[in-house]
């Protein structure tokens, strides 16, 4: 195996943590004990020999020294045993040099003194103690010029503080306590630095929710206020940006988090529309211009909208179909929130799986949206050809697309608490150890070399990491390099390039992945959110906040939090429904139709603050032979206003009949649920029919009767003088002889009608006509 494959891998506790840890998993059975022995001893047996004193070296200064320089080692020395020491005194101890990297981690988990590994005393810089009781804390401080340490050729040596002394149980002098660390040596700059890429990662978990305000101005809800926490003075994020600014690192950005910041500069609400306003729009507005100014001189890198989780993806979602599309417009986003919010152009075409574990379906996944260069690790992507070096980062894997191979030793280095002076400077020193070993490995061979810690560094860790790269800034074994150069340099032909299969791929990550249901529900939605989105006037309302809640939903940030992510799904779904439904049918009650044909209304509400449009309104009827409902109606309503729809019916029957109301969508997808309700037709009888017509046709002859008495009048009055006499002439009516021969007989008959009267007759007459 080679000595970099070795390495890799490693655990590094360090001095009193380690200790620590270790006196307390050795203490519960002894605890258990007490438990069950009621005679048991009441505590555990005080440390002896070289752990009777912890000693913890907090601080190395200078961290790099040169010749003329003096090395000061500070610290704490705490007695941990149950008698008094005395006659002590400390002293300052050189190991070997080391020759290794692998050398370098074994040294850094030892912890009792060996006095051929930890070197001898430096003579002439002892430092007496006059007694230390016991349970009892001091510092201390130890300085030794570099010219005593007899440091020889360029290397990294072991440099370690001692305490030795009496006790009532050790009589003799012997050593009680010892912490090391590790100083680099290096007298001139190397002709071949290796070159360090260092990422420094932007990133937080979801703090935006898919809900607005129904106003104007969309006002955005937030899940917490939590945020306003580590962008404002001392938070994370913002010791994160404050840090670096100076140093050369390549900025790696989730967009997500920048759009969030963004929202706090405005106006939002706080877990709810009910919720109480946020008040930190400053501090937001604070935070975006330090890191406008702070990433105008390095490189960004975007990950893709919402940080996406690659492996979750790969071996879950692609089973879900269109899963895999929305890391197109992840990434497409990304691109556009960097630049419209920083005013800088990021490169989107890195992709950084979960802890840099990758296998081959990872690999597929992380490129099929354009992501050509895959951020993985040395514990992924391992050395299996013997090489005696650690490698450049960049190897070709096929197809155009390149792994970055970050060195794991040194991306593992800050992790842990870092908020103990002991375990930060012994991070940063084995830090900077390791690459000078590095570069002493092959010094005539120059590399490239990535470092990528955690995804959310604390903002302990993140100032240790600031101060081992501030140490480096000397340039005498590193120059920094962003990470585009780093996918450029030349790989090592004989590096590792075969990307592991999806059984490689580590359990323990496997077991945090979003599981399979969790693609469909968001399947679900999103499927839900596109048959919204047709029937908006403006869709841009709805789809915007939805389609970046459904990429939250697949960040990686949910990682170790199942029951957040799944809660965070169901809140998003639910929001959506709830404005689904604000489109609807209003209830009718029964309807009468008293006839064959008639009109019913049906009634759709908006309460949207936007109109509504492209749909249909269809009413049928579930015994057509019966009714007949008439045509489907495209309907469109403005927001906040409701709308009458009327249908032609023709009833075929008597007695009630159910109808059905229903919207569809353009596609034909029925939209929202149907509303149902009974129509009861009473047809008109004959019967019925021929009463109204013959008081119709009286009507009509009444009418005609009038008329005529009237014209009959007017012309009789025509033919009458204008006093009314007789002129003499005789009428149609006189029977008698014109020349007065046969005179009229008393004894004759009166005729047996009646003179005629051209004047109407009275009103109990019958009249012929």
């Amino acid at each position: 195996m080679a000595e970099a494959a070795g390495f890799q891998g490693t655990e590094r506790p360090r001095g009193r943590w380690l200790r620590r840890t270790a006196a307390l998993v050795t203490g519960v059975p002894l605890l258990v004990g007490l438990i069950q022995v009621p005679h048991a001893p009441s505590a555990q047996a005080a440390p002896t020999g070289s752990r009777t004193v912890d000693v913890t070296i907090d601080a190395v200064s200078p961290s790099t020294p040169a010749k003329a320089d003096t090395v000061t080692l500070s610290g704490t020395l705490t007695n941990d045993g149950n008698s008094t020491i005395t006659d002590a005194h400390l002293d300052m101890r050189r190991g070997p040099s080391i020759s290794d990297r692998s050398s370098i981690d074994s040294a850094a988990k030892r912890t009792g003194y060996s006095p051929g590994a930890d070197g001898p005393e430096i003579e002439g810089h002892s430092q007496k103690i006059d007694k230390l009781e016991p349970g009892v804390s001091q510092p201390f401080a130890v300085s030794v010029p570099v010219k005593d340490l007899d440091l020889g050729d360029n290397g990294v040596y072991q440099l370690g503080v001692s305490l030795s002394g009496r006790t009532r149980t050790a009589p003799s002098e012997q050593v009680l306590g010892i912490d090391r660390t590790f100083l680099p040596w290096q007298q001139a700059d190397t002709n071949k630095k290796t070159q360090l890429t260092y990422l420094w990662p932007l990133t937080s978990p979801t703090h935006l929710t898919a809900e607005t305000i129904a106003d104007a101005q969309q006002t955005p809800v937030f899940r917490n206020d939590d945020l306003a926490a580590e962008i404002a003075p001392g938070g994370r994020l913002q010791q994160m940006v404050a840090l670096a600014k100076n140093l050369p690192v390549t900025f790696v950005i989730d967009p997500d988090l920048l759009a969030t910041v963004d929202a706090m500069t405005k106006s939002y609400k706080i877990g709810g529309p009910d919720g109480p306003a946020g008040k930190n729009q400053a501090v937001a507005k604070q935070w975006l211009n330090d890191l406008e100014d702070a990433v105008k001189t390095h490189e960004v890198v975007a990950l893709p909208f919402a940080d996406p989780d690659l492996a979750s993806l790969a071996h879950h979602g692609k089973s879900v179909p269109s899963s895999l599309s929305h890391l197109g417009p992840a990434t497409e986003l990304a691109g556009k929130t960097v630049d419209t919010i920083l005013g800088v152009k990021p490169r989107t075409d890195f992709a950084w799986p979960v802890d840099g574990a990758i296998d081959s379906s990872i690999v597929d996944v992380a490129t099929s949206a354009g992501a050509h260069n895959v951020i993985t690790r040395s514990d992924s992507l391992t050395e299996s050809g013997g090489l005696s070096y650690t490698p450049t980062a960049a190897r070709p894997i096929g197809s155009g697309n390149t792994a970055i191979v970050a060195d794991e030793g040194l991306s593992l280095a800050f992790e842990g608490d870092m908020s103990q002076a002991g375990n930060a400077t012994h991070a940063v020193q084995e830090f900077l150890a390791q690459t000078q070993m590095i570069t002493l490995q092959e010094p005539d061979r120059q590399r490239s070399i990535v470092v990528a810690p955690q995804r959310m560094p604390s903002v302990s860790q993140a100032h240790a990491m600031a101060t081992a790269l501030r140490a480096l800034e000397s340039g005498r074994w590193t120059q920094p390099l962003n990470l585009s150069g780093a996918a450029k340099a030349e790989p090592d032909p004989a590096a590792a390039r075969s990307v592991p299969s999806r059984a490689d791929y580590p359990a323990a990550l496997r077991k945090q992945e979003l599981p399979a249901d969790a693609f469909r529900q968001i399947q679900d939605t999103q499927s839900a959110l596109d048959d919204f989105r047709v029937i908006l006037s403006q869709p841009e309302r709805v789809v915007t906040p939805f389609g970046t809640a459904i990429m939250r939903e697949m960040s990686t940030q949910w990682r170790g939090d199942a029951g957040g992510a799944a809660a965070f799904r169901t809140s998003v779904r639910s929001y959506l429904d709830s404005l689904t439904k604000k489109v609807h049918l209003i209830q009718k009650s029964e309807a009468t139709l008293s006839g064959r044909s008639a009109t019913i209304p049906v009634t759709v509400q908006n309460n949207l603050l936007q109109g509504v449009q492209n749909l249909t309104l269809e009413l049928s009827s579930y015994q057509p032979n019966r009714l007949d409902a008439g045509e489907a109606q495209r309907i469109k309503v403005d927001g906040g206003h409701s709308q009458s729809f009327k249908f032609d019916t023709t009833a075929n029957a008597n007695g009630p009949v159910r109808v059905k109301a229903q919207l569809y969508a353009a596609d034909g997808k029925p939209y929202g649920d149907p509303m149902t309700f009974e129509v009861n037709v009473t047809e008109i009888t004959a019967t019925v029919m021929l009463v109204i017509a013959g008081g119709v046709l009286l009507l009509v002859l009444a009418g005609v009767r009038i008329y005529l008495q009237r014209k009959r009048a007017a012309s009789r009055r025509s033919e009458d003088g204008p006093d009314g006499a007789d002129d003499g002439e005789g009428t149609d009516g006189d029977n008698g002889d014109t020349d007065g021969d046969m005179p009229e007989q008393p004894s004759d008959p009166t005729p047996d009608t009646g003179s005629e009267n051209p004047d109407p007759s009275g009103s109990g007459e019958k009249v012929d006509r």
